[in-house]
């Protein structure tokens, strides 16, 4: 087992004699590095105790015979649960003196040895900490269980949550005796403990071609990484990198161009899938990982949304309107994904008749498949989106692709609102706040929300979604029939109220969760609407500030999952949340055309110039403040999360 602990970086062994002995040495242990306790007479493979020792992502883990803990918080109460339990053994062992007085008192189990291994200097940095119990004290024999084992059961009851890995066909035990220790020896060499690792390292629930194009090769990619030193961290900027260089491709314009940039597309797919299997392989977790993992995939697809446009113009075709379509289009899917998560985050269980006839359709192997292909997933996307620019044109490309996401965003929505609509169970204060942050409410929202807070309680429950819909219906019919006229700007006044009056009660309502999907259609919509309405010249500008503000939403996202909550609320404020930069936009389109455009000649006025500065300039201004507060929070702020995708979700 020592050699086992040293690969896992447990590199310095220390005895100690029982639980005070215990307590005594997490004591003297390094404040803020990781610290393990385990039975020297563990039996088990390798992978067990990477799986049980070494996962950053928790500060508190354990599997039978083992448990580690890291940070302030989780040290402390392991040490006092060490305390508790040595002091527990110490009454034990008085009780038992004086009922053995004048006889022979048998095995004492407090003098058990106990190994503890904390990091020496030629540690690597942050690998702290081995504690190995040899054998089970008094304590620990009254609580039924080994040492390790009686100390987890002491944390989770003082409230310190132990994360407790899937261990499947791996094996982890403390033997009693011989017996037991031939049954587990003989079921250790059994399984193939890489081979499991390798499997293990690929998601269990993927898309169809993620699972059978991707995986069967990638998982083989990522070991060969691993054993090189590679961090999934340099595999995901690989990943980015072939990616921008496929967006160059495309921005050429010309036959081969479009050839090379769907291969390296895929390529870069495959190095999208090799960053998580490497960190699953691992358990390279971190809180920069985090980040690149949550956003990459977004900057990708879209930058490679802007080469194509690009190459479409190098050859005459103007299709950013298109390539603008399919970023809000797939924007919008994935808030629904988001809000409808969020919204069910809380829910032990969905007994909706439509969740039940989805159970049911699991148990048909190839339903399965079939409506995992049907929703257009991340891989089937890339793939569809390679193949189509190596063969046909960016237009066809965008064509194709905005009809797909069309079907799988109307095929995935109609779906979750059956379920909601049957679902019994209301929303939790939790599930409402994260609907309210996903909301992105601005101060002219917030106002409004309070002044209208009154008219809003006594409407009814489908009510809220319902006012939502109309004021983005409203707001979009203004901007489309009178961009650059005062009434589009009248119609976001409009639009303010609605959406102040949709979030003005908590968001627990059965569709709530559709609220900000709509609001975020609305606004990227607008955007959409006054460039192409007003000018074409203005789509890339357009492009870049709906690209800007999406990032912002994604942020949000990724930090609500990670449990750290949302954006801090003075970015929100400042960013002017999206009623207030709808508001801004029509009037300042409204402002450069003097409130008529003058129909098809809008490119040659200067109000087109103008337009084009405000969305350009407001772009540059959001991404900056933006990206600017998420590269503190992830990258240097240390509260981030290491937070990685382990649903399965597909999109």
């Amino acid at each position: 087992m020592s050699a086992d602990l040293a690969a896992l970086g447990y590199l310095r062994v220390l005895d100690a004699a029982g639980p005070a002995e215990l307590a005594r040495l997490l004591a003297e242990a390094p404040a803020g590095e990781r610290v393990a306790v385990v039975d020297r007479r563990f039996v088990g493979h390798r992978h067990s105790l990477r799986l049980g020792l070494t996962d950053p992502r928790f500060p508190a883990a354990a599997v039978p015979g083992a448990l580690t803990a890291d940070g302030p918080q989780a040290r402390a109460a392991l040490a006092a649960a060490a305390e508790r339990l040595a002091a527990r053994a110490s009454g034990a062992e008085d009780a038992t003196r004086m009922l053995h007085l004048g006889g022979e008192p048998g095995a004492d189990p407090a003098a058990a040895t106990v190994a503890v291994a904390l990091d020496g200097p030629e540690a690597d940095p942050g690998r702290t900490v081995m504690v190995d119990s040899a054998a089970a004290d008094r304590a620990a024999r009254t609580a039924g269980a080994v040492l390790p084992d009686a100390l987890a059961a002491a944390l989770q009851a003082a409230g310190t949550e132990v994360h407790r890995p899937e261990l499947g066909e791996l094996v982890a035990t403390v033997p009693a005796d011989d017996l037991d220790l031939h049954h587990a020896e003989r079921a250790v060499a059994a399984v193939d403990d890489e081979a499991v690792r390798l499997k293990r390292a690929v998601k269990s629930r993927d898309g169809f071609f993620t699972t059978f194009c991707v995986s069967p090769y990638s998982r083989y990619l990522a070991r060969w990484c691993a054993r090189r030193g590679l961090t999934p961290n340099q595999v995901t900027t690989g990943s980015l990198l072939v990616a921008l260089l496929a967006a160059a491709c495309a921005a050429t314009g010309t036959r081969p161009g479009f050839a090379a940039a769907g291969v390296l597309l895929v390529a870069s797919f495959v190095l999208d899938c090799t960053d998580g299997q490497l960190a699953r392989y691992s358990l390279q977790y971190s809180t920069l990982g985090a980040w690149l993992d949550a956003t990459f995939d977004r900057v990708k697809e879209y930058a490679y949304y802007a080469g194509l446009a690009v190459g479409a113009t190098v050859g005459g075709d103007d299709v950013w309107a298109l390539a603008l379509g399919a970023m809000v289009l797939q924007t919008c899917r994935h808030v629904v994904d988001f809000s409808f998560t969020e919204a069910n985050h809380d829910a032990a269980a969905n007994t909706s008749p439509t969740a039940q006839l989805s159970t049911r359709l699991d148990r048909v192997g190839w339903t399965v498949w079939a409506r995992r292909i049907v929703v257009l997933p991340i891989g089937e996307r890339w793939a569809l989106i390679a193949v189509l620019t190596a063969v046909t044109t960016p237009r066809t490309t965008f064509t194709v692709l905005l009809v797909g996401c069309a079907f799988a965003a109307c095929y995935t929505t109609a779906g979750r609102v059956l379920r909601s609509v049957t679902r019994l169970r209301a929303r939790t204060d939790r599930a409402a706040d994260a609907l309210a942050e996903l909301a992105d409410s601005g101060p002219l929202a917030e106002v409004g929300a309070r002044l209208l807070r009154p008219l809003a309680r006594p409407l009814p429950a489908y009510a809220t979604p319902a006012v939502a819909v109309l004021g983005a219906a409203l707001l979009l019919a203004g901007v489309l029939g009178g961009a650059g006229t005062w009434w589009a700007a009248a119609a976001a006044a409009g639009y303010l109220a609605t959406s102040s009056l949709a979030v003005a009660r908590p968001l627990r309502g059965p569709l709530d969760w559709l609220v900000p999907p709509v609001l975020r259609a609305a606004e990227y919509l607008t955007v959409l609407g006054l460039a192409a309405r007003l000018s074409g010249a203005a789509l890339p500008a357009a492009f870049g500030l709906v690209a800007a503000v999406a990032y912002h939403h994604y942020d949000t996202v990724y930090r609500i999952r990670g449990g750290t909550g949302a954006p801090p609320r003075w970015l929100v404020r400042a960013a002017g949340g999206h009623e207030g930069r709808v508001l801004l936009l029509t009037a300042a389109a409204a402002f450069a055309y003097g409130g008529s455009p003058h129909g098809p000649v809008g490119d040659r006025l200067p109000g087109a110039h103008a337009l084009q500065l405000t969305l350009a300039a407001l772009a540059a201004v959001l991404a900056l403040v933006v990206l600017a507060e998420s590269i503190r929070f992830w990258v240097f702020g240390g509260e981030a999360p290491a937070v990685h995708d382990e649903t399965g979700d597909t999109a």
